[in-house]
Parts: C-alpha cells; sequence; structure tokens
C-alpha cells in the first residue's frame, strides 16, 4: 500500500522536470505528504496540467464524501472492475508527484518507518486515478487514489504490496487522454525496478502527519546525532 509519501521540489521545479505547459496549483513543498491532504499532479489535455487533488477518491456518484479516506489506494489487479474505479481507469488518469514514500517494518512488536527512493534522486510520478465530486451544496471537490500493485524484491523485506511508480517512457502512456484500452493501461502498472530504487530506516518523527520537516526524511543515524526536540 502507499499511505505517507514525501515531494520537496517547488510547483514550478515539478512543472519544469515533466515538461508541464500549464501549472493550476501552487503547493508548498512537503516532506510527509498523509491523506486527505492535497497532492500535485499531472493530468493531460492539449497540454499537460498541474494540478491539484485530495488524496482520498470520491466517486462522482457517491453520496458520502467520507468514503475517501478508505480509497487512498486502488489494487491494480482490480481497478477494472470495481465501480468506484473503472471509468476513471478509461478517462481520469494522473501522475501524483512524490520522490519518495514511507512504509513501516514491523519488528518485534514495534513499527519501524522506513523510507523508499529511487537512486537517481529523481522525482517520479505514481500511477493515479482521479474524480470530480459534486455536494447536494454545490461544493467541488476533485480527489484522487494511488495505485498498488505486488512489491518488488527490495519491497518484499517490509511489505508486500508498492505503489506503482511510472517508469519515465510510460508516463505520458498513463496520461494520454485518447488512450481507454485497458488492456494497453494494465500491462503497465507493474512493481519498479528494485535495482533502481534504495530504502533507509528514518525516525518515528514521520509517524505524526504534523510533523513536516527535512527531519522526516533524514536516515535514522543522522537524525538520532540531533538534539532533542
Amino acid at each position: 500500500m502507499c499511505g505517507r509519501f514525501s515531494r520537496r521540489m517547488t510547483t514550478e521545479e515539478i512543472a519544469e522536470s515533466f515538461e508541464a505547459g500549464q501549472i493550476l496549483c501552487d503547493l508548498e513543498p512537503s516532506y510527509n505528504v498523509a491523506p486527505s491532504q492535497d497532492v500535485v499532479a499531472i493530468i493531460n489535455g492539449e497540454d499537460k496540467k498541474l494540478v491539484t487533488f485530495k488524496w482520498g477518491l470520491i466517486p462522482y456518484w457517491s453520496k458520502d464524501p467520507s468514503v475517501g479516506y478508505k480509497m487512498i489506494n486502488a489494487r491494480a489487479e482490480s481497478i477494472s472492475e470495481k465501480p468506484s474505479f473503472k471509468l476513471p481507469l478509461k478517462s481520469k488518469r494522473c501522475l501524483i508527484i512524490a520522490d519518495g514514500f514511507y512504509e513501516w517494518r514491523k519488528e518485534q512488536g514495534n513499527k519501524i518507518p522506513m523510507f523508499f527512493h529511487l537512486k537517481s534522486h529523481k522525482p517520479f510520478g505514481f500511477a493515479g486515478l482521479y474524480d470530480n465530486w459534486t455536494s447536494i451544496d454545490g461544493e467541488k471537490i476533485s480527489t484522487c487514489t494511488i495505485i498498488t500493485t505486488d512489491a518488488n524484491e527490495l519491497m518484499k523485506q517490509i511489505h508486500y504490496r508498492m505503489p506503482v511508480i511510472l517508469p519515465k517512457e510510460k508516463e505520458s502512456i498513463w496520461i494520454d487522454s485518447n488512450i481507454h484500452d485497458i488492456d494497453i493501461l494494465l500491462p503497465i502498472l507493474k512493481p519498479y525496478d528494485s535495482n533502481l530504487m534504495e530504502m533507509y530506516e528514518v525516525s518515528r518523527f514521520v509517524n505524526s502527519p504534523k510533523n513536516n520537516s527535512k527531519e522526516c526524511i533524514q536516515p535514522i543515524q543522522l537524525f538520532s546525532n540531533k538534539p532533542a526536540f
């Protein structure tokens, strides 16, 4: 699964890195993005657009917006069948921008936070789906979910699932609004090459979503040498 991640770049830097022509959001960098918070995503139209979604998908037909808290992730194996995901799969796909994510290792009754990132230290896009929901009062909310798949060899040491990180050459296919064929889309949703990733232990400081600073991603050895908070 994926329940927390980092995004250290500014929106301008993200737009440059992913060649987005339109910047329609302005979010500050975050070291500890949590469900229900706003995320930066890229969608496609005539040009790549940088937009903001709330993390936790609310289907357009839902009567209860709280369902979003249960849909921060979508399993790749079933998105073409689940009512909440099968329509967005065909027409509302996005890249959710990150540069690392957290997962917790279980050890003797404790949960140890681990940080995963690319060896290149470059940002990447999670495969995501989005939808637009309108309340009975006319309030409009755009929300998203991160797609997960089987863990790669690195991730298997910690958890059996991982978020889908799209290789650069697959990003344009995923967000192409002219592609609706699930036989083209589903094969993209594979575990990322573990040889291109690294992980390390971080402090339990990251456990609280209220903590949002560079200390969240520091290796535990560096964090331990800092003064107590």
